[in-house]
């Protein structure tokens, strides 16, 4: 995830790497959608998806969803 998960790592947010082909990943995947591999979902804590990126991840896309959340 490009170092993405060191920088946030100080701020308490936690990140998931899911394989689509697993049993729990391939759930996950149906529960939020997902058409594509990669897909970056940013979750809130209320499971509501606040960011979904599909293929290569935008660095600093991710950075600035997780400033508007006050993270």
């Amino acid at each position: 995830m490009n170092g993405i998960e060191k920088e946030l790592k100080p701020q308490g947010v936690q990140v998931i790497h899911l394989d689509a082909n697993s049993a729990v990943g391939q759930q996950l995947a149906r529960q939020y959608g997902v058409r594509g591999v990669p897909t970056l979902i940013v979750v809130e804590s209320t499971g509501e998806p606040v960011l979904r990126q599909v293929g290569r991840v935008d660095k600093e896309g991710v950075l600035e969803t997780f400033a508007q959340l006050g993270l």
